[in-house]
């Protein structure tokens, strides 16, 4: 596939996406199709066991491009935009690979909800997220926000506009990394490495646990987690780390 505001390179089962559409990452339509066809892409392939999210240059996505918003006197624009909006975000919830952002920039408005809905966050110290729709009436975001950032942090970056930091989020504990941009993708994607040497079929069943469980009472949390890992007991590749484990070799794992 070949995407106009979008790079994808995949190497030993990492692959790393890139937003590329200068000069600050701002979503558009043609983005939003774009991100949607290539996760779905990903989402499937047996070569990708992780994916690293990041944008190109200094920014990682200024947000929605103010150029590309509705006609509000046609019937039907907002709803269809809306729709669109959903699925460019929701593509990266649901695939079933983890995704690791790398925010090298800035990550504002549709940027910040972009990288949060990643699985794993990893901040350069020069970057920063900022939610600025209060700045220009509008309003969204609260949800994404929430599941990464404790209560009073979340109000508070949601109430003010204010730019939070990667220094600042990382102690916030929404961030798992803070390291200079320069190092910003080459420590996702070792991250990304380290979860593409574990059992792939056990790594999207503990993704779908966190999806599927987010907003479960414990017990009924507990137990859908149970139900998958009967599941997983009998699968081949378990089997095979069982054995490797036992054997102090490398498993080689089939995907099934």
């Amino acid at each position: 596939m070949s995407f106009s505001t979008i790079r994808l390179d995949v190497a030993d089962f990492v692959a790393t996406v890139t937003i590329d559409r200068p000069p600050v990452n701002a979503q558009n339509g043609a983005f939003r199709e774009d991100i949607v066809r290539v996760f779905d892409e990903l989402h499937d392939r047996d070569d990708v066991r992780a994916v690293v999210l990041t944008g190109s240059g200094k920014t990682f996505s200024a947000g929605a491009d103010l150029k590309d918003r509705p006609d509000r006197s046609a019937p039907g624009a907002f709803p269809r935009h809306n729709r669109l909006v959903r699925a460019g975000f929701d593509c990266v919830l649901e695939c079933e690979k983890p995704v690791i952002a790398a925010v090298n920039g800035a990550a504002i408005g549709a940027g910040c909800v972009l990288a949060l809905c990643c699985d794993i966050l990893v901040v350069a110290e020069e970057s920063f997220m900022s939610m600025t729709e209060v700045d220009v009436g509008l309003a969204g975001g609260v949800k994404h926000v929430r599941r990464h950032l404790g209560e009073s942090d979340a109000r508070l970056m949601i109430y003010t506009a204010r730019r939070i930091t990667g220094p600042e989020l990382y102690r916030m504990n929404a961030a798992s990394v803070c390291v200079p941009r320069d190092k910003v993708v080459e420590a996702a994607q070792a991250i990304a490495a380290e979860i593409a040497q574990k059992v792939p079929l056990a790594v999207r069943a503990a993704k779908r646990s966190f999806r599927v469980t987010e907003d479960l009472p414990l017990h009924e949390g507990y137990l859908y987690e149970q139900s998958q890992t009967v599941a997983l007991a009998s699968t081949e590749d378990t089997q095979e780390a069982l054995r490797a484990f036992a054997e102090k070799r490398k498993p080689v794992f089939k995907g099934r």
